[in-house]
């Protein structure tokens, strides 16, 4: 997978996060640009959807992300960052996620390596079940 060869002007921001691969994982997600996303990750990275099995690799993201992205905004609104063993950093975020049909409360936790690579991305839905039901409909 080829990088960009510049990078994106972001204007993203989120209190508490200053890491420029995790402010650009939330802005090529917002312009729907799936490849530069999925250029973020390590070549066996994974992001982790709510419900779903992990997506493991950028080609397996991309498909993923261009069938089920389509039309979300993501707002991520605050986070805290945290250094593990062996030089990872563990980024734990809260927002929103706004979709053509509903918006729903979310808190994405990342995994990067000293190489500045997402390893992982769980997303979790911060949803009562009733809300979740409703959002079924």
């Amino acid at each position: 997978m080829t990088q960009l060869t510049q990078p994106s002007s972001s204007t993203m921001t989120i209190e508490g996060i200053t890491d420029a691969v995790i402010l650009r994982y939330f802005d090529s997600l917002n312009r729907e640009n799936y490849s530069e996303t999925a250029s973020l990750f390590r070549a066996e990275g994974s992001l982790n959807p709510p419900f779903e099995d992990p997506i493991v690799g950028a080609e397996a993201i991309i498909t993923y992300l261009e069938a089920e992205a389509k039309g979300m905004q993501l707002a991520p609104r605050q986070g805290i960052k945290e250094t593990l063993e062996d030089n990872l950093l563990k980024y734990e975020i809260t927002g929103k996620v706004k979709t053509p049909l509903f918006s729903v409360n979310v808190a994405w936790k990342f995994i990067l390596n000293s190489q500045s690579e997402i390893i992982s991305v769980e997303i979790k839905l911060l949803a009562s079940p009733q809300e979740l039901l409703k959002l079924r409909g």
